[in-house]
């Protein structure tokens, strides 16, 4: 009897790297809340430095965790930000000889929470959808995403506001120009800090008009952090 070995698509060296950085184990995985991007949080390792200067010199090292994201099928990592996700720290131990590595995954802990561990044992706790926002100050700020089409007849909103603050919503055709009724003098202000805030406009207009219509939104911000959207049923 024969067998035809069957292989899948060449491995793509995705190198995530900068010039001279050492990556390792970079724990790459879906996010639970939208499986279609992968985390990933590598430990980056520092050579002479560390540890109290004494012994072998592979014993004098620093290590940090850093943040990247992909997509299935994508051939790179996304690293908008290059500087430490979770530095080593006030305890002494930290700064040992590879000292800060993190579990696979990161995990729901909470209606409102997400979880990341130490190998420590300590437990760091972040909002959900929490890794970045787009924030705003006392001047406000616009943040205009890029054309998609969606699903659903109610969007949600990650937010935090101040007590003074706010965020609005303008729904845009690829062209830039408002749909009717989903302008930002419609867009009702909300206000408050919820994962699931509810996005609604003057007059009840409905999303479902718009389903199947390549949109894009533009956020009107005020002492404000956005961490995600979503579209819903």
């Amino acid at each position: 009897m024969a067998f035809t070995e069957k292989r899948g698509p060449k491995p793509i060296a995705m190198n995530p790297n900068l010039p001279g950085e050492h990556l390792y184990t970079t724990q790459t995985h879906p996010y639970f809340r939208a499986p279609h991007l992968y985390i990933a949080l590598p430990t980056r390792y520092i050579l002479n430095r560390g540890g109290d200067g004494n012994g072998a010199a592979s014993e004098r090292n620093a290590t940090d965790i850093l943040f990247m994201s992909t997509r299935a099928g994508s051939d790179h990592f996304d690293r908008p930000f290059t500087e430490a996700f979770i530095r080593p720290g006030l305890d002494p131990k930290r700064w040992d000889n590879r000292a800060n590595y993190v579990a696979l995954n990161v995990h729901p802990t909470g209606p409102a929470e997400m979880s990341i561990y130490h190998r420590s044992g300590d437990r760091y706790v972040l909002r959900t959808d929490g890794f970045v926002s787009a924030y705003a100050g006392s001047k406000t700020g616009r943040l205009l995403t890029k054309p998609f089409r969606f699903s659903g007849d109610t969007l949600e909103l990650n937010a935090s506001t101040s007590a003074a603050g706010q965020i609005q919503v303008e729904i845009q055709d690829s062209e830039g120009k408002a749909f009717p009724g989903f302008e930002f003098e419609n867009s009702i202000p909300l206000f408050g800090d919820g994962i699931a805030l509810k996005a609604s406009w003057k007059n009840e207009v409905s999303l479902s008009s718009l389903k199947g219509k390549t949109v894009q939104l533009k956020f009107s911000l005020l002492e404000c952090d956005l961490y995600s959207y979503r579209f819903k049923e």
